[in-house]
Parts: structure tokens; C-alpha cells; sequence
């Protein structure tokens, strides 16, 4: 019991600590002396918060084969473990920030930010993840947030009943009633609107109040919400009532403020509130007066007809309010947020609401199509900013979105590797437009038209150029991936948005991992529930869409290919895993060849490593390279087209070694495929007596075959993942396809 009641008051002084640091409750006066000394914290409106919210988790550089963006780390939910992080999306992250960045150059947001496409898309994810980070942001000091009260002090405590004449009142002995105990106070007044302090200070003479804080921002401007905003119609009257009574006595109207701080909650709808598709003005007033609990009121008020605010926009104040499914509404139902937003005030039937509030909401691309039909539509789209959240269109990221799914689905049971893989290569191949061949110059025209919807999918993950093509329409694709990847996004039909949604490959992903037909989780039982899904045409749109040259939309032809890339992909690590040569000797092979290219471009001599003397470039060497490579044309223009792609690469890496692996991942894949021809009768023989250690326990090997393919067994494992039964299911079914 003693360490009991030791813990517990180990535990009180803590938190009395915290309460104590975090500075929960001051005076007026005192507030003034925070808003003074850091003035960048306390003058802003809720999109500079949001903004600093932003920069406070900052960005990193996300690179991808079609240019570099920037990637907000607040998306990464870092303080929460990664749990319900955005994967992938940055270019809807930075709409998000430029639209903000623009509410506070105007002074103001006036408009509402509506992320717009597909279901499942990852709309409500991304503006979760922002009030998430709101409320961790409000947790720290440079996020503190603060509202005000009312305190009106016990008659024994005033002599007059409200503070208002008596001993204490006059002689001001009482500087604050902020800190007075709860049996010295009659009543306390809740602002349930989060009205800014600063409020009280009247709006003809903020400005000069504020000139010294104003003067260490460098004369940046207030916004408008601080520089013209108003007190709630509540805090306005009891503002009203004390000074008439205190005969205009500003100061001693203050004694009665109690500067509160606050945090955003979207569980207790502070600072960030979701409002469902609903049918009425998501805000609401109740008059307290007649209310008996407050009968503590002083007589002097009690007279004042005062209203208790409530609401989604109440609550949301000084954050950010998301309307989910925004235009599933009657349009009558939000018409009021014409005004709304573009006043940041509400009108209820006895006051008008000053808002410090940035609206979002999310529709999907129906809704929006229908919406813009309406004849209100054009009132309507000056308040609106627009931010288009396609589908993910590259693998990397929909496989780590099914990774992290499949986790959870699989509980203790093993999940295979390419699991992940195969579902999100064929949701990815679903998404895929046919290029618009006639919108680029001739040369280019000829590659584009050939690209499959497989090879647009690796073109725009990892920049894998098709086989057969060029130098010089090499670099010209590689020059124009942003070209392909943008191209469709003027049109309604844009690319990502018509295609699997992950909540239809979440279903497939539970299916796969409840299947009894493995004791894991298979990549094979996920090619299984990806065929029962495509077989399902009346359920699904994207499904019904016709089947296009160059195998667009052939959803049942997808699963053969990913099947193809799946087994492939098995086949490099059991060739890896076999031992007979390290992944690093193509790469040394490579990186030798482009420093001997280098050196002959330049008509310089290079260094032999092992005489130390200086000698010519090896012709024979890069001749032999190049041949394994089958490079076109003539052999200067080729070894000038790689130089080239090092040089593009490096100019969106400024400062960092060009990564030879990345750049020319085609190119060691064909140095791999060519050993594998010239050695295919040994790793075959590796891979036999593999499956056969696998399948039959080993049964009729030698010793030495059994040591080799346990070694094998153990790479797999270590290296890839895998576990023995999948490991056997998987090298098997490899083994069939291509070493039979």
C-alpha cells in the first residue's frame, strides 16, 4: 500500500509540476507579458497556426523518377509511431500548404478547401493527419493555445457582490481574480467559443496596444481576425455589464479575465471537429439566464440576457472544422457557408459569430461532377479551393499501404514476401490511362505509344525504361516522365481517378490472410482473391470499363502479369540466395565500365588500379559491356546518353554521389539476366536441389547438396524474409515456370 500511495504522490507532484510549467492558467496582465515577449506565438490566426504547425514537423526532399517534391513530415505522424500516417500523396500536401500560405498573405481564409476524388483515395486521411498534428502541436510551448474566462469572486470576498464597489474592489487591492480558490468565487463563465484574448482589448486600440510586439515582427501586419475581430455577443455583454459598473475602469473590468490555456481535441471537439453530412447549420445558441445552475450569476448580470454557443463551428473555433462528404448534402444545407467562410463570421437568429477557423472537407469526384451542373455552382466555386487526391500511381507506395494492412490482418501468422506486392502492382495497372500519343514530338510519339500499362507502372516508380528502346529515345522518355505522369490532369477522366480502390484490396487483403489453404499468408492466395475480384464486373465500375490497345483496362490479363513480375522477382533472390555471385560484383562491373566511358568521352587516360600507372581507356572492356547490354547505334552516342542521365540525375540531387544502382536499374538487370544465360545449367542445378531439399526434406541428396541448399534456405530467410513453407510453395512454383 506504501508504494501505492508513494507512486500516486510521485505522480500528483508531476503532473502539479506540468501544470505548473505548461502555465494553464494567468492573468490578463500576465498573458500581456507573453504576447510581448514572443509575439510570432501569440499573434496568429488559426492558418498561420496551421502553418507553424507544418514547419514545425518540416519537410524532406521526396524524389520520385518524375522530379522531387517535398514531403511534409507531419503526414508521417511521427508522435504516434507512424500509426495512421499518409503514404505517399505529396503533391496534395503542398496544395493544402499553398492554399494555406495564401489564407494568411490575404489575412484571412476565405475560402474552403475541398480535397476532391475517388472513394478511398485518402482524402480524410490527409486532413486527419493534420488534426492529429494540431493536437500534438498544442501539446508543446511554441503550440500553446489560450482562451479566457470569467471569474466573479464570493461576496465575503468583495463586499459588493461582483468586485463591484466593497473594501477590496476599491482599494484594488485584488489585482486578478484568476488565481482565487473555487470557495471564494460565486461564478465562473466559460467562453465555449475560444474567443483570443486579445479581443478584449477594444478593436480601436489593438493596434497601438500591440505596436512594440508588432514592432519585433517586423511590422507584419495583424490578421484580420485579431486586427477587426470582435467578442462573442456572451463575452461582449459581461464585458459591457462589468464596465458600466465599474464606471468605464478598464483595469479592474481585467481583474475578472482568467487567460486559460487550451488544446485541440478532435475526441472532445476542441480546435478540430468533423461534421457528418447533416441537415442544419452546424452551429447553435442557448440562452444560460434562466438556466437554475447558473443562479450564482451576481444580480447584475442576472439581468442580462446571455447565450451559450454550441455547434461544430463552436467548436472548432481557432482550429480547423472538416465537413466529410461535403456535397452529399442538400445544397440548401450549406448555402450558409457561402458567408461563412467568406466572412469567417455566422449569423444565429440573436448574434453574429466572428470565426477564426479554417474550413476543409472532402467530396469524391461524382458529387463534384453533379455539383458543378447546379446553377449556384458559379457563388459557389470563388469560396471554394480545390486540391485534386488521385489514387496512388506508384507501386512502392500502394505495397507499403497493403504491408502495413496485412500486418494487422495476419496477427501471429507469417506473411509471405510479395504478398504486398501483388496486390498493389494490380490495383496500381487498374489506374493506368493510355497515353495521348499525339501530344508529344515524333521521336517520343513512337516509345509512349508502345508503353503497356506495366510498363508505365515501373516507368513511374523506379524509371525502368522498357527493353528495345533507344539512347536517344532513352533520354528523351526519361526527360518526359513528368510529361506522362501530368498529362491527364486538365481532364475530368484523369489518370488515378477510375481504378481498384484500397478499401476494395483491403477486402481482398482480409480474404487472403483469413484463407485456410496456407499456414501463411501467400502471394498466391492474393492472386487467388484478385481473380474472384475481377470476375465481379456488376459490382465494380472500374471492372466495366472496355479493354483498350496496348492491354488497358484487360483487369483479368493484370493478374497474369503480376504473376509474371512476382515470379520473376522470386527468381533473382533464390539466384542471390544460391551464393554463385554477389549482387555488388554486377554493380563494381558497371561502376568500372561508366569510369572507363567517363574517361573516353573526355579523351583522358585513366589509372590502372592494379600497376598504378596511367593507360588508356579499355575499349575491348566497354565494347564487351555494351554488348551484353545491346546498345543501339553507334557506340559514342551511347556511352554520351549515360553520361547524360548521371548529369540529370545529379541536377535533382544537387550535392549528393549519383547512386549508379538507381539510375541504371535496367542495365544491371541485363547484366544479371546475361550471367544467368552464361551459368543457367549450375543455378539450375542450385535451384533443383533447392526445391527438392524443400519438398522433400532432402531425401536422396548428398551431403554436399543438402549443405548448399541449406545455405540457400538461410538467405532466403535472412535476407528476403521468406519462411520454410514459403519458401516451398514459392521456389516451387518458380522452379516450374522457369526451370523445368
Amino acid at each position: 500500500m506504501t508504494t501505492v500511495r508513494q507512486t500516486l504522490a510521485t505522480l500528483g507532484e508531476n503532473i502539479r509540476g506540468h501544470f505548473s510549467g505548461t502555465r494553464r492558467m494567468v492573468s490578463f496582465a500576465e498573458y500581456m507579458d507573453l504576447v510581448m515577449a514572443d509575439p510570432r506565438l501569440q499573434l496568429r490566426a488559426a492558418p498561420q497556426y496551421i502553418i507553424d504547425c507544418f514547419h514545425h514537423f518540416g519537410h524532406e526532399p521526396a524524389r520520385y523518377p518524375w522530379g522531387e517534391t517535398r514531403r511534409w513530415k507531419l503526414f508521417d505522424c511521427a508522435w504516434a509511431g507512424g500509426e495512421g500516417r499518409l503514404i505517399g500523396q505529396e503533391v496534395a500536401q503542398n496544395q493544402i500548404y499553398r492554399a494555406l500560405a495564401g489564407f494568411v498573405r490575404d489575412g484571412a481564409p476565405t475560402r474552403l478547401v475541398l480535397l476532391h476524388g475517388p472513394n478511398g483515395s485518402a482524402k480524410s486521411t490527409l486532413i486527419r493527419c493534420m488534426g492529429r498534428a494540431l493536437e500534438h502541436y498544442s501539446t508543446l510551448d511554441e503550440g500553446a493555445l489560450y482562451k479566457f474566462s470569467w471569474v466573479f469572486p464570493a461576496q465575503r470576498q468583495t463586499k459588493g457582490g461582483i468586485g463591484f464597489g466593497g473594501a477590496a474592489a476599491e482599494s484594488g487591492g485584488t489585482e486578478t481574480f484568476a488565481y482565487l480558490p473555487d470557495e471564494l468565487v460565486d461564478a465562473r463563465l466559460q467562453d465555449e467559443l475560444h474567443d483570443h484574448p486579445l479581443l478584449l482589448i477594444p478593436a480601436e486600440h489593438r493596434a497601438q496596444v500591440l505596436g512594440p510586439a508588432l514592432d519585433k515582427l517586423g511590422g507584419h501586419p495583424l490578421p484580420d481576425y485579431l486586427r477587426l475581430g470582435q467578442l462573442s455577443a456572451k463575452n461582449r455583454a459581461i464585458y459591457e455589464a462589468l464596465l458600466a459598473s465599474y464606471h468605464g475602469d478598464y483595469v479592474k473590468v481585467l481583474r475578472h479575465v482568467a487567460v486559460e490555456r487550451f488544446y485541440v481535441s478532435h475526441r472532445y471537439r476542441t480546435g478540430y471537429v468533423t461534421v457528418e453530412p447533416q441537415m442544419s447549420v452546424d452551429a447553435s445558441e442557448r440562452q444560460v439566464t434562466a438556466d437554475r445552475s447558473l443562479a450564482a450569476l451576481p444580480p447584475s448580470l442576472q439581468s442580462v440576457a446571455l447565450f451559450e454557443y454550441g455547434g461544430e463551428l463552436v467548436g472548432a473555433n481557432r482550429g480547423i472544422v472538416e465537413f466529410d462528404d461535403l456535397l452529399k448534402r442538400p445544397l440548401e444545407a450549406y448555402k450558409y457557408l457561402l458567408t461563412t467562410v467568406e466572412r469567417g463570421a455566422v449569423s444565429l437568429s440573436s448574434a453574429t459569430l466572428f470565426l477564426d477557423l479554417v474550413f476543409a472537407g472532402s467530396t469524391n469526384e461524382v458529387h463534384l461532377a453533379a455539383f458543378k451542373e447546379i446553377p449556384d455552382f458559379a457563388s459557389f466555386k470563388g469560396r471554394l479551393e480545390l486540391v485534386r487526391v488521385p489514387y496512388i500511381l506508384d507501386v512502392r507506395h500502394e505495397q507499403a499501404l497493403y504491408a502495413e494492412k496485412l500486418r494487422e490482418a495476419a496477427g501471429d501468422r507469417h506473411v509471405a514476401p510479395h504478398a504486398a506486392y501483388v496486390a498493389a502492382l494490380w490495383a496500381v495497372l487498374t489506374r493506368m490511362r493510355k497515353p495521348q500519343v499525339d501530344r508529344y514530338p515524333a521521336p517520343l510519339a513512337e516509345v509512349v505509344g508502345k508503353l503497356g500499362p506495366l510498363e508505365k507502372a515501373e516507368l513511374y516508380a523506379y524509371g525502368t525504361v522498357p527493353p528495345g528502346v533507344t539512347p536517344g529515345q532513352t533520354k528523351e522518355l526519361i526527360a518526359h516522365i513528368k510529361d506522362l505522369w501530368t498529362e491527364s490532369e486538365t481532364y475530368p477522366n484523369y489518370e488515378g481517378r477510375i481504378g481498384a480502390s484500397p478499401r476494395e484490396l483491403h477486402g481482398v487483403l482480409l480474404n487472403a490472410a483469413a484463407a485456410t489453404k496456407y499456414a501463411y499468408v501467400s502471394p498466391l492466395a492474393v492472386l487467388d482473391e484478385l481473380t474472384e475480384l475481377s470476375r465481379q464486373g456488376s459490382l465494380y465500375e472500374f471492372l466495366r470499363q472496355d479493354v483498350q490497345p496496348g492491354g488497358f483496362h484487360d483487369h483479368k490479363r493484370f493478374i497474369d502479369l503480376v504473376r509474371e513480375r512476382m515470379i520473376a522477382r522470386i527468381d533473382d533472390e533464390v539466384r542471390a540466395s544460391l551464393g554463385m555471385i554477389e549482387e555488388s560484383e554486377y554493380l563494381r562491373v558497371f561502376e568500372r565500365y561508366v569510369a572507363h566511358v567517363t574517361h573516353a568521352l573526355r579523351k583522358e587516360k585513366i589509372r590502372n588500379p592494379s600497376t598504378g600507372r596511367m593507360e588508356d581507356p579499355d575499349e575491348g572492356m566497354m565494347r564487351e559491356v555494351e554488348k551484353t547490354l545491346e546498345a543501339q547505334g553507334k557506340a559514342e552516342e551511347y556511352r554520351g546518353s549515360l553520361i547524360a542521365r548521371i548529369g540529370a540525375w545529379s541536377l535533382d540531387h544537387k550535392g549528393e554521389k549519383p547512386v549508379l544502382a538507381d539510375i541504371f536499374a535496367e542495365q544491371l538487370k541485363k547484366l544479371r539476366d546475361a550471367y544467368f544465360e552464361r551459368h543457367k545449367k549450375s543455378i539450375t542445378v542450385g535451384v533443383t536441389e533447392l526445391v527438392q531439399y524443400l519438398t522433400a526434406e532432402g531425401s536422396g541428396q548428398s551431403a554436399d547438396a543438402v549443405a548448399r541448399a541449406e545455405r540457400a534456405l538461410g538467405e532466403l530467410e535472412k535476407r528476403f524474409g521468406y519462411q520454410r513453407d514459403s519458401a516451398r510453395d514459392l521456389v516451387a512454383l518458380m522452379a516450374r515456370t522457369r526451370y523445368r
